[in-house]
């Protein structure tokens, strides 16, 4: 890893204004993803705030490949990692405000988990299935994450995108096309904030609701190995997990990944596993339920990167 100073990344990079952020050359990314697994990037940069990062994205040329990266839930990095320039939001754009009317503004870095307990703190109901989404609000909102019945898209008003050359767009929710696990949008925008619509409830009865929703996810997800939460999207009517148990995968493993014995839905880095251990046993399992059950199962998970 090299850390190159203010004054180095004036000289070595594009153009003016300087950004105040940290950027990193060709960083490794597996301990920023939650598989702990992933090759380097041709540079990472972690904005110092809102501001910091719009400055550098406008320092960019158009044709700089960009790839965004909260906490790394629902991401597989290659083992050659990602060429181009990876955005970093963990512990960055974690602003987060009552707007009125039951309108709460989020930055994208601000973890799913963290929104729930806002909400539920202030008397706001219908964002508790969040405390199930192991990432960031601009991941939710990149993929429609869903938990326990509960998907990101339904509760969002708005959005502030960012594009290529630093300009903030705002957006209306039905200026996207959302599906379940999928979101259709604007090219080279991405998610800066977001405004979500609550309604007025009960502070016990929504902290109770979020604590129960906790203690199922650790009682049926094995929350205590890396992993990228759900591996594969339910088919309609039934689910993923359902389907690769009844082909006997719980617990098969391809070098150091694993099909979980808690949840089958889940595959784990048993500790040394490659990304390409990975993407092999995702492909086998997609084998095997084809194979066994009739039924083609869909990635959730992001795969990204150049394999080795």
């Amino acid at each position: 890893m090299t850390v190159e100073t203010a004054s180095e990344w004036k000289q070595n990079n594009y153009r003016e204004p300087l950004a105040k952020g940290r950027l990193l050359k060709h960083e490794k990314l597996a301990k920023y993803t939650s598989w702990r697994v992933g090759g380097p990037a041709d540079q990472l940069y972690i904005p110092q705030d809102r501001q910091d990062l719009i400055e550098f994205i406008k320092t960019l040329p158009n044709t700089e490949p960009i790839f965004w990266m909260g906490l790394g839930s629902n991401l597989l990095v290659r083992d050659g990692g990602i060429r181009g320039t990876v955005i970093n939001t963990k512990g960055r754009l974690k602003q987060m405000n009552l707007s009125g009317d039951g309108l709460v503004y989020v930055e994208a870095g601000v973890p799913c988990a963290h929104v729930a307990r806002f909400c539920g703190e202030r008397g706001l109901i219908g964002a508790e299935f969040l405390a199930g989404i192991p990432g960031t609000m601009g991941g939710a909102l990149k993929m429609n994450a869903g938990a326990f019945g509960g998907e990101t898209w339904a509760i969002v008003n708005s959005v502030e995108m960012l594009n290529a050359s630093g300009n903030v767009i705002g957006r209306k929710a039905q200026d996207f096309r959302v599906n379940y696990r999928s979101v259709e949008g604007f090219e080279n925008e991405w998610f800066l904030s977001c405004l979500l619509t609550l309604q007025p409830g009960d502070t016990a009865e929504s902290q109770q609701k979020i604590k129960t929703l906790l203690e199922k996810r650790g009682a049926t997800q094995p929350t205590n190995q890396p992993s990228c939460g759900s591996v594969f999207k339910n088919p309609e009517g039934d689910y993923a997990a359902r389907l690769i148990e009844q082909s006997g995968l719980k617990g098969y493993a391809i070098g150091g990944a694993c099909v979980s014995e808690k949840h089958a839905n889940f595959i784990v880095n048993t500790g040394k596993a490659t990304a390409a251990d990975i993407e092999t046993l995702i492909r086998y399992v997609q084998d095997k339920v084809e194979q066994q059950q009739g039924v083609i199962l869909q990635t959730e998970v992001c795969m990204v990167g150049v394999a080795l």
